[in-house]
């Protein structure tokens, strides 16, 4: 699977969504407030680099309106929007940060390797809401077919460094998931903070992709989380099935990303 960079928060908590948008707020159903992922660029071309162009949009009592400055985002995990774009049979990962343009309108430049259909998982905070995690699907038009989901396993290698994943996802009130990096046959204790963190993680649901976001435990600099070698995670999982995860962790100033199947 394919490296990426990628955001994080401290904290135990994440948010989850599927094929609809989701991220509602208000006191009442009449004053609720939803989000959608409008993109500019539905289709792109497997093996070009292309400006993925998209924009927000908030569905409120008043009818729909476009969020187009910075004002109207809380910065959350050190950017204002994250972009994780995936290939249907999750073989393709991206971890993006787009620039909001002065006509409100996100761009950032992407290249996927084959063709086929893509989910964007557009991750951010409205001002004065909740999270919200906003959906769309894109078009890479070009060669591809899919292929299996890898069979689970607790090691990922990533350019010379083997990631070593223990625990499993959970319902109900959750599990604990602990990642441990080695170099060289030895524990990296030195990483680096990326975004506010020692690691990020996402797990897509196979079946039909649904998005869970999770924060791991403790922050740099808060006297009591070590730099390494491990990453512990609190997650809880929304359904059954098999799941990719795809953590990021920041060392020799390198953002990489470990891809683990887990069921």
């Amino acid at each position: 699977m394919n490296s990426a960079a990628h955001h994080a928060h401290a904290g135990h908590h994440g948010h989850q969504g599927g094929h609809g948008d989701h991220g509602s707020h208000g006191h009442a159903a009449a004053s609720a407030v939803s989000h959608r992922l409008e993109l500019a660029t539905p289709r792109v071309t497997a093996g070009e680099k292309t400006d993925l162009r998209f924009s927000v949009i908030e569905d409120g009592e008043h009818g729909p309106r476009l969020l187009a400055s910075s004002a109207e985002y809380e910065e959350s995990h050190g950017k204002e929007l994250h972009l994780i774009v995936a290939s249907r049979d999750l073989s393709v990962y991206r971890h993006l940060h787009p620039v909001l343009g002065g006509d409100g309108i996100w761009s950032v430049p992407v290249e996927l390797p084959k063709g086929g259909e893509y989910r964007v998982f557009a991750d951010f905070r409205p001002h004065g809401g909740d999270p919200v995690t906003a959906v769309a699907v894109l078009l890479a038009e070009g060669a591809g077919e899919p292929v299996a989901l890898p069979e689970p396993t607790g090691v990922a290698l990533v350019d010379g460094y083997e990631v070593r994943l223990d625990g499993e996802l959970v319902g109900g009130e959750g599990g604990a998931l602990v990642f441990s990096v080695h170099k060289d046959g030895q524990p990296v204790t030195d990483l680096q903070p990326y975004l506010g963190a020692y690691g990020h993680l996402v797990a897509l649901r196979a079946a039909d992709l649904a998005y869970l976001h999770v924060h791991p435990g403790g922050e740099p600099g808060d006297g009591v989380t070590p730099a390494g070698p491990e990453v512990s995670f609190h997650a809880v999982a929304g359904g059954p099935g098999p799941y990719g995860l795809f953590l990021d962790f920041r060392h020799g100033d390198v953002v990489r990303t470990a891809a683990f199947t887990t069921r």
